[in-house]
């Protein structure tokens, strides 16, 4: 079995042999950038536990490859990447099925497993004639992969037909017929059912992070289903009142709820397949208006999760120091790392990359999470049950450290007594990561001067001082499309007065959004999301901070001016962005004063 490029458990037993189609689609492999690494692989840490692990399942009749399993511990394979941010030689195939278009591999009866070093391998049910081939190759490498040929794998026939209804079982494309059968027969479960799946999978195919539901009883109000995409929530399908109110009841059942109560807000999780793979929703329910009612679901999918290079690969001064940071050479030697930023920005996801980077192997990491989203293997994850004796933020704070982590991660420092018990944390010698709303990195430190009880603002001021390694400050920005966007001279895009803000050269070419879009980005000329930064990084020995408290105490502007206290500006991650074809110019202005 070859496990390097299979996270199949279908494909054990199969038999296969390899095919190289194609010529090398008139491109010249580029080279890798001399780049300084700020991420190494992962996988052999975890390896020799993955592969007891693996055996232990087999004897249990369970069947999980090496890689799934590597998978599953966030030990993925790091994609390589070139000067153009989303160029991608590997991906598994999980990757390829979210972010291919649908159209492009599903009516080929092919199984997409997975891309190495330009080489994408797929198993097909039926021979692949030139064109098909060439559409195929064609639309991957315009959605941002780097595909030189074509490999062709023969698996047996039935064993692939398995495979093939695992990873089918919700496709896209079908949900407004779906939806059109449904509300012609209101009553019927069975097709109200499979628009709730076929629902799912219309918004993991769209990259949807968040549905939208609203219940409104008043006759006269529209019951809208909207989709949060790439930050922006769209209207999608609307539905009658009574369609909807079976919608929502449906959801809430299947989330654990209590169906029946409309008025207390309450919250709860259910689970589905998609293509070969499990996806957490996430449910929130809330009352609306007059006896109305509003659902909001967060998709949680694992192969959405950012790798720690990929997500710092525009940012590698400070990814190198925050990896010297998430690996201490003696226990006690992190501090406080704090990741700021408003609701949507993305803080959890590069939490969860700065989790993922610790080996966890040798080193204990403990989580404090309000809720737990994602499950982490090799990691004790705890659940805040606010309202319960000993279950609020501070008091599992006060209590993991009996547990003898060397990493506590805080889900997010909302009140007093939080803040004042991580900081308890951090100057005991663990390494404690925190999330907080704030606009800038500088803020962030008035933000948790805010939440300190008021007589012991200096000792607990004295202690941050002391403790705090890194904030990041951070947004997430609009890409454009690569297989769509117009190409132009900078000069000809933006006004004399904004070039000057931006210190671009006006000969400049640029890449700017085409309003029309095209199939690869549903014609909205957007292409998902990536990090913009305001960093503070702060290089200074206990006896050497002083200077940073009386910064804190009196004016936070001066932190920046302190020596070994190194400052990363949005402004200068614009520019990158912009330079590098990613970002629309007109676009970064309103980015930069956001």
């Amino acid at each position: 079995m070859n496990e390097n490029v299979d996270n199949d458990p279908q494909r054990t037993g199969a038999d296969r042999r390899k095919v190289n189609i194609g010529p090398q689609n008139g491109v010249e492999r580029r080279k890798e950038p001399d780049r300084r690494l700020i991420a190494y692989d992962g996988r052999e840490r975890y390896l020799d536990m993955v592969q007891r692990e693996r055996n232990m399942f087999l004897s249990q009749g369970k069947s999980m490859s090496t890689e799934q399993l590597l998978d599953i511990a966030g030990a993925s394979a790091p994609n390589k990447s070139d000067e153009q941010e989303g160029t991608k030689y590997s991906a598994t195939g999980d990757a390829l099925r979210s972010n291919l278009p649908v159209q492009y591999w599903l009516p080929l009866n092919i199984h997409l497993i997975g891309l190495s070093e330009g080489v994408l391998k797929v198993a097909p049910l039926d021979e692949l004639n030139e064109k098909q081939i060439d559409l195929l190759v064609s639309a991957a490498n315009r959605t941002g992969f780097y595909v030189e040929r074509l490999e062709i794998e023969i698996w047996d026939r039935q064993e692939l037909l398995r495979t093939l209804r695992s990873v089918r079982d919700l496709s896209t494309g079908r949900c407004e017929k779906t939806l059109a059968e449904w509300l012609a027969d209101v009553d019927n479960g069975l097709l109200l059912n499979q628009f709730v799946r076929d629902m799912m999978a219309e918004s993991l195919q769209l990259r949807v992070s968040d549905i939208h539901l609203v219940q409104d009883n008043n006759p006269d109000a529209p019951n809208w289903i909207r989709y949060r995409i790439d930050g922006d929530v769209l209207p999608m399908h609307l539905l009658p009142n009574d369609a909807m109110a079976r919608l929502t009841t449906l959801l809430k059942r299947d989330a654990g709820m209590n169906f029946g109560d409309r008025v207390t807000p309450k919250d709860g999780r259910f689970s589905f397949t998609w293509q070969g793979r499990m996806i957490d929703v996430r449910v929130a329910a809330g009352p609306q208006a007059q006896d109305g009612e509003k659902i909001t679901m967060r998709l949680l999918d694992r192969a959405s999760l950012r790798g720690f290079n990929e997500l710092f690969k525009r940012h590698e001064e400070v990814g190198g120091t925050l990896q010297r940071l998430l690996s201490p050479e003696i226990k006690g030697g992190g501090g406080l790392i704090i990741l700021s930023g408003p609701t949507g920005s993305g803080k959890t996801t590069t939490m969860y990359a700065c989790i993922q980077e610790i080996d966890r192997r040798r080193r204990h990491v403990l989580t404090i999470e309000d809720p737990i989203e994602y499950e982490l293997r090799y990691a004790t994850q705890w659940q805040v049950r606010p309202g319960m004796p000993g279950g609020g933020f501070s008091d599992l704070i006060r209590a993991s450290m009996r547990h003898d982590p060397d990493y506590i991660i805080i889900g997010e420092l909302r009140d007093m007594d939080t803040v004042e018990t991580a900081l308890k944390a951090a100057e005991s010698g663990h390494t404690v990561i925190s999330t907080v709303h704030a606009d800038t990195a500088l803020q962030t430190f008035e933000r948790l001067k805010s939440l300190m009880p008021t007589d012991r603002e200096r000792s607990s001021t004295f202690t941050l001082a002391q403790q705090v390694r890194c904030i990041m400050n951070q947004r997430l920005v609009k890409t454009l499309c690569q297989a769509c966007a117009h190409r132009d001279r900078i000069g000809d895009v933006l006004p004399p007065t904004m070039l000057e803000t931006f210190n671009i050269p006006e000969e400049t070419m640029i890449r700017r959004q085409n309003s029309s879009g095209c199939e690869l980005c549903n014609r909205t000329g957007i292409a998902g999301r990536t990090l913009l930064l305001d960093a503070l990084t702060i290089n200074l020995g206990p006896s050497e901070r002083n200077e940073i408290f009386e910064a804190l105490m009196s004016n936070v502007n001066n932190i920046v001016k302190q020596d070994g206290v190194h400052s990363y500006t949005r402004q200068s991650g614009l520019v990158d962005l912009v330079v590098s074809g990613l970002v629309d110019p007109v676009s970064a202005i309103s980015y930069l004063d956001s």
